[in-house]
């Protein structure tokens, strides 16, 4: 069987061939920086849904529904949404936890850790601004976003009127997060490439 014809053949593919070529590498891998591969993995996963929803699914659902004769929405909502949905909230748990990880491990044994990295410390303040907005993020994806989500796709009775509303705050709170992605990455990336900050 072809490991790329189900989603999970190709997950599994592609662990394989990063555990292949780390072994290959020179002077091999260190494993123990797994936790920022996976803060990485996850995030790509979250910030690339977070894009696809806002970039290509709210305006093809407006566009779908702005089209009388056309086929609707309907098939998004049910079956595509749903389960982007699913990978969305869920890698937005494992980015924060891994990114709290990877922060205890790579930070606390030079004095720093979680708390110095959220006071924004010396030394902590564009990772610490970073993992700040990654946190409200995370806090819009399960307060806000999912919760209206529910009622929009139909997994939580609502009246039209209530799933209008519900589509509104969720649609504000993923525009929140997609605008909060553009500096959190500058952060994320600025603190292992050097800004003096």
């Amino acid at each position: 069987m072809n490991p790329l014809s189900s989603v999970n053949g190709a997950i599994v593919t592609g662990i394989v061939l990063m555990v292949a070529l780390a072994l290959a590498l020179p002077g091999g891998f260190d494993f123990g920086n797994l936790d920022r591969w996976l803060h990485i993995i996850s995030g790509v996963m979250w910030i690339g849904l977070l894009y696809y929803f806002n970039v290509v699914q709210i305006p093809a659902l407006a566009a779908a529904g702005a089209d009388k004769g056309g086929p609707g929405g309907t098939g998004i909502a049910k079956y595509v949404a749903p389960r982007a949905l699913l990978w969305f909230r869920w890698s937005a748990v494992i980015t924060a936890v891994s990114g709290i990880i990877f922060i205890e491990m790579a930070y606390r044994p030079a004095g720093g850790g979680l708390m110095q990295v959220l006071m924004l410390r010396e030394g902590y303040t564009i990772i610490g601004i970073g993992a700040w907005l990654g946190l409200i993020m995370l806090f819009n994806v399960w307060v806000l976003i999912w919760p209206n989500q529910k009622k929009v796709i139909g997994i939580v009775q609502a009246t039209d009127a209530q799933k209008a509303s519900a589509r509104v705050v969720a649609t504000m709170a993923s525009r929140t997060n997609f605008v909060l992605s553009v500096p959190m990455l500058m952060c994320m990336g600025g603190q292992s490439h050097g800004l003096p900050f």
